[in-house]
């Protein structure tokens, strides 16, 4: 059927070809053809869904207009025009291309041959047409796959006594160590790895993010969190819709820089005129998750410890009520600042805390516009003005602007993260950080791929994962102020890289993103370190560290407490990859019946990363490192790692659940909640809204009455005084 309506959308041009072969026959015959519809792969395999022609979700794919007269003999990429294109039939095009310029005297013999080419052409038309294939379908991948079969035959405490394979897989860069030599890899492997990435043309796509072409294409965005610590001197080499991104950045930065260092010296106070101490971050997702992670750094950093003296910084992201009382039980509102970070300003549940916050103020202060005014501050999209202004924010001071061109998981180096760290720890900590994340962007956009970091880990994320059969990965982070590294690092890597659909519309076949986890080490090996060595078999990447932040070295001891923590970081590699024979435990005089109990097969591959000490600029090349390495991943295995529409459903199915929350909690005849084609999701509803009514009056002493107000159960254990208007968002606002 695709055949046929091809032939008879170009059979209409054909004689046209024939007869004006100033044209070639491969130009006339595209010329009319606009849009096709792209068939899954996956449709043709028996049990999976695809997008066949006519189906209701195909997708039509529309191709700008081709200026046939601009195509000279040097220009043959045609197909990033129109579609892809084999290289077999792309030389035929080449060749139509080169005898385009023939000479109209040799007309008749022209058109003979033009219409045996156009005949072989059009044998080729399923095959132009077809959607580009899965890389799964590729022949390097294909050697990939039976090379696997030979490296699981193989143990990695055979591969770690080559010394030539050893001495090959490490890779510096500005103080960063990485050693990947336990991985489940040999040479050969590493160099499959490379073909693959050529394949996909890994370092034409990693230009293609950094110059801020669209490759979020879902959301029609550029990807540019690497223009968020670009330097100054950038200014003027990336756009985005004829804006100059970096320029933008800046304005920002200056903007936030000007904020921050008035607000630690005093000079910007609260509503009743005190110096405002605490800053509350409310946030959800990366606005909360990378910023957090920062933080938990810098307060042990030894610049961060003597900048945020007198300074307190919580965040605000859990839509639990509990949250709330957890953030403000001590906090003084007429010392307090208010950071609302959401893109769209529309959130659900950070406009909640949001709104929630702003209660609180209000209860102490009363509802004057002014309290907002004064004790609020938004990190939001330019397109969200508009929100921010209704909310009460301060439009011309109070408001940081972000751009649709970054991501949430990626913005740590934007407004969301530098607004809250500097308020905290000044703008020049902040600073270095950017320049640490700057440093590893150059790193990875200049760097060959064999001594490219993020790109090293990226290839052996996709052979853990696609080839050895790995779905999970542990980050094990040597630095006790580094424990929520992993919370981030799984938002970042599962949210870009949890997919199904390949950029090209098609569904995939082969296993894609992992499940990441992590704690800091030593906790880590005494929590789920049991499972990963004889348990299922889980990639680890080991974090470590030359210097700690503040070491200890009591009377009696050898060795200080960092050296102790780090013998751990370089004892469990070798654990996990060389394991303990039967014989090994035999020979240390286990009884038998135990033997097999103690046991560990090995063969457990992980890297290795090591870092001069943790500090605000290693903390940048930390991030940087690992969003390169979730990119990598996603363009190797063909996705959009950019977009996230994995999260839309709940929160679709969340406002249809909340319509029947509140139709049962106001209804005086209490009738049961009915949700249509969902029985047991009514079935549970309704025990909830039945016990919840129930709950004050069993003595439980549960406060669950859906009518109570914020708690004033605060920092002073009073009501506030009866002059305020509580009127809250029915007050002054509105």
């Amino acid at each position: 059927m695709m055949r046929e309506l091809i032939w008879f959308s170009l059979s209409a041009s054909l004689s046209a070809s024939v007869q004006s072969f100033h044209l070639s026959p491969f130009q006339q015959a595209v010329t009319p053809l606009r849009t096709y519809p792209l068939q899954s792969k996956a449709s043709s395999r028996r049990g999976r869904r695809g997008f066949g022609l006519g189906h209701p979700t195909s997708k039509k794919v529309s191709y700008p207009p081709i200026h046939l007269d601009e195509v000279d003999d040097d220009d043959h990429d045609i197909n990033s025009q129109i579609f892809p294109l084999h290289d077999d039939l792309e030389q035929q095009l080449n060749t139509h291309h080169d005898h385009s310029t023939v000479s109209h005297n040799n007309s008749n013999n022209n058109n003979i041959n033009a219409g045996a080419r156009v005949s072989e052409f059009l044998s080729n038309i399923p095959k132009v047409l077809s959607p580009p294939p899965l890389i799964s379908s590729t022949q390097e991948w294909r050697k990939l796959q039976r090379h696997a079969q030979t490296i699981k035959s193989t143990h990695l405490r055979d591969l770690l006594q080559d010394p030539i394979r050893c001495d090959a897989m490490f890779a510096e860069h500005d103080g960063v160590y990485f050693d990947y030599s336990r991985q489940q890899v040999t040479l050969e492997t590493m160099d499959l790895l490379f073909d693959l990435a050529e394949k996909q043309e890994l370092t034409k796509r990693i230009q293609a993010m950094v110059n801020g072409e669209k490759i979020n294409f879902t959301e029609d965005r550029a990807v540019l969190h690497t223009a968020l610590r670009a330097s100054k001197d950038k200014i003027g080499t990336v756009f985005v819709d004829d804006e100059d991104a970096i320029k933008e950045v800046h304005e920002v930065l200056d903007q936030i820089k000007q904020f921050t260092e008035a607000f630690r010296s005093g000079h910007i106070t609260g509503y009743t005129g005190k110096r405002m101490r605490n800053i509350v971050s409310v946030g959800i997702g990366g606005s909360y998750l990378g910023p957090e992670f920062l933080h938990e750094v810098l307060k042990t950093e030894e610049e961060g410890i003597s900048s945020s003296l007198g300074y307190s910084l919580r965040f605000l992201a859990n839509v639990d009520p509990v949250d709330v009382e957890r953030t403000c039980a001590d906090l003084d509102p007429e010392e307090t600042l208010i950071i609302i970070v959401s893109k769209t300003f529309t959130t659900a549940e950070t406009m909640l805390n949001a709104r929630t916050m702003r209660q609180w103020l209000w209860d102490f202060m009363g509802d004057d516009i002014d309290v907002v005014r004064k004790h609020v501050v938004a990190c939001s999209s330019v397109s969200a003005t508009a929100n921010v202004k209704a909310f009460g924010v301060d439009t011309e001071n109070y408001f940081f602007r972000f751009w649709d061109w970054v991501g949430g998981r990626y913005s740590v180096c934007g407004a969301a993260g530098a607004v809250p760290i500097s308020l905290l720890y000044g703008f020049d900590l902040f600073e270095k950080f950017l320049e640490g994340a700057r440093s590893m962007d150059e790193h990875f956009i200049n760097a060959p791929m064999r001594q490219n970091i993020p790109i090293l880990m990226g290839l052996l994320g996709v052979w853990n994962s696609s080839f050895m059969g790995y779905n999970s990965r542990a980050l094990i982070p040597y630095a006790q102020a580094l424990l929520r590294l992993p919370a981030h690092i799984q938002q970042l890597d599962m949210e870009s890289n949890g997919k199904r659909i390949s950029r090209h519309g098609i569904e995939i076949d082969y296993p894609v993103g992992e499940v990441d986890f992590g704690e800091p080490g030593t906790n880590s090996q005494h929590s789920f370190f049991q499972l990963i060595h004889q348990g299922q078999t889980i990639p680890v990447d080991f974090l470590g560290f030359v210097q700690s932040q503040h070491d200890i070295l009591i009377d009696g001891e050898k060795l200080s407490s960092h050296d102790e923590l780090m013998s751990n970081f370089f004892a469990q590699p070798d654990a996990l990859a060389n394991g303990k024979t039967a014989d090994e435990v035999r020979a240390e005089g286990c009884a038998e019946e135990l033997i097999l109990h103690k046991v560990f097969d090995g063969n457990r591959p992980s890297s290795s990363l090591l870092f001069p000490q943790l500090s605000a600029y290693v903390t940048g090349q930390i991030l940087s490192l690992y969003e390169h390495r979730t990119a990598v991943q996603g363009f190797i295995w063909d996705l959009n790692s950019f977009d996230q529409w994995g999260v839309e459903l709940g929160k679709k199915l969340a406002i249809d659940v909340k319509d029947h929350l509140t139709k049962a909690r106001y209804d005086p005849k209490q009738q049961p909640v009915v949700i249509p084609d969902a029985p047991a999701t009514s079935r549970i509803l309704n025990y909830y809204v039945k016990n919840g009514r129930e709950a004050t009056d069993n003595g439980t002493g549960m406060s669950v009455n859906p009518l109570t107000s914020v708690t004033r159960k605060t920092y002073r254990e009073h009501i506030p005084p009866p002059i305020h208007d509580l009127g809250g968002n029915v007050g002054k606002l509105s």
